[in-house]
């Protein structure tokens, strides 16, 4: 199937990096290509396990996790239908001490991992756009870092909640203030007191793990810097145009 210049997946709506790869990369690919339902809750791959697909979300998000031993986590980024799920493997290693984890039910597409490394053995535009897109999620965790350390945890939500809106077609979404609090690291109150400001102001509205946001563009002006810088570098590495 062939769509203003580019090949994609008789599947919609697509990936933003499978539709940004040149005709004859993805014409390549294609075969490969292995729809996969990526379920709530479901773990892509644990802390220390051998990766053995690459992911490729459409509809679902991922959260990727750092677990302590204790069992406590915080979020270190996200991932969407704008990137993919597994780029260790393309960076010498099978494995990584984070966890990916599915938190909005969804669909997307899978890649066994070695037919993603000889393609990058090739150094042609999927290995470059691949790479730009790891710039893209280190800037997101050095700022999710940055944003957890200096800024308020009410600044924190916003700028999390934005993430999530910006990869979901709907100002909806299905979670409870605890998984919210498993996210940033934080206690379960504090996120329920953020919540209730916001929810005041008339910004949110939310009930039994449904969250629904009613003025986006307030919700923006709440937030701090965090949100911006991650979301203009995505779309300065990210042009939704044929790879070069």
């Amino acid at each position: 199937m062939t769509t203003e210049g580019f090949f994609v997946p008789a599947r919609s709506p697509h990936n933003q990096l499978i539709t940004a790869l040149p005709e004859a990369e993805l014409a390549r690919l294609l075969p490969y290509l292995e729809p996969a339902d990526m379920l709530l809750g479901a773990v892509i791959y644990e802390s220390g396990c051998e990766m053995t697909h690459m992911y490729f979300p459409t509809t679902s998000i991922v959260s990727l996790l750092y677990v302590t031993k204790s069992g406590a986590s915080a979020e270190i980024a996200v991932v969407g239908h704008e990137g993919v799920v597994g780029l260790p493997l393309i960076m010498g290693g099978r494995s990584t001490p984070s966890r990916a984890l599915v938190q909005s039910g969804g669909e997307g597409f899978r890649l066994a991992a070695n037919l993603m490394l000889q393609e990058c053995e090739r150094s042609g535009p999927v290995m470059h756009l691949l790479l730009r897109y790891t710039q893209s999620l280190i800037t997101q965790m050095a700022q999710t870092a940055a944003c957890n350390r200096h800024h308020s945890l009410d600044q924190q939500l916003c700028r999390w909640l934005l993430l999530r809106l910006d990869r979901l077609d709907s100002n909806e979404l299905m979670m409870t203030q605890e998984l919210i609090a498993n996210m940033l690291g934080v206690r379960r109150e504090s996120v329920t007191e953020a919540a209730c400001r916001l929810h005041k102001a008339g910004i949110i509205d939310y009930s039994r793990g449904r969250l629904h946001v009613l003025d986006r563009d307030r919700l923006e002006k709440r937030t701090c810097e965090c949100y911006a810088v991650v979301r203009k570098e995505c779309e300065r590495l990210l042009p939704a145009t044929i790879a070069a």
